[in-house]
């Protein structure tokens, strides 16, 4: 088994998993809190990193219709929540292509200010 290589996109507040802390995603890719999974609160996210994805499984949700793939921690393999595969209703299009992270599977913590970083390199 070789190196797991993981990405890190920045943020001033970052989502990590709450197994192995690897770092997910970050508050500026948020688009909903709004959402339920089967822990609970889940939020909607538009970009999330190290990931490992399941096969497509059909399932009717609270909002119809959708096909969806598990994701789970690429470093830990904790399960995390789903990616939106395709959603019949046309109403729930926007959510295809982004990811379900179920809140009580990650951590909020403070990141870094990438703007004050690049800043102090120009100077």
């Amino acid at each position: 088994m070789g190196r797991i290589f993981l990405q890190h996109i920045g943020g001033t507040r970052v989502f990590s998993c709450a197994s192995c802390d690897t770092q997910l995603t970050n508050r500026s890719e948020l688009i909903s809190t709004r959402f339920t999974g089967a822990t609970g609160r889940a939020f909607l996210f538009n970009r999330v990193v190290n990931l490992n994805y399941s096969e497509v499984q059909d399932r009717v949700m609270l909002t119809g219709r959708h096909m969806v793939r598990d994701v789970t921690c690429k470093k830990c393999e904790a399960k995390l929540g789903w990616i939106y595969e395709f959603a019949t209703e046309e109403n729930q299009r926007y959510k295809e292509g982004r990811v379900i992270l179920e809140r009580a599977l990650v951590t909020e913590s403070e990141g870094f200010d990438d703007q004050q970083g690049q800043n102090q390199n120009d100077s």
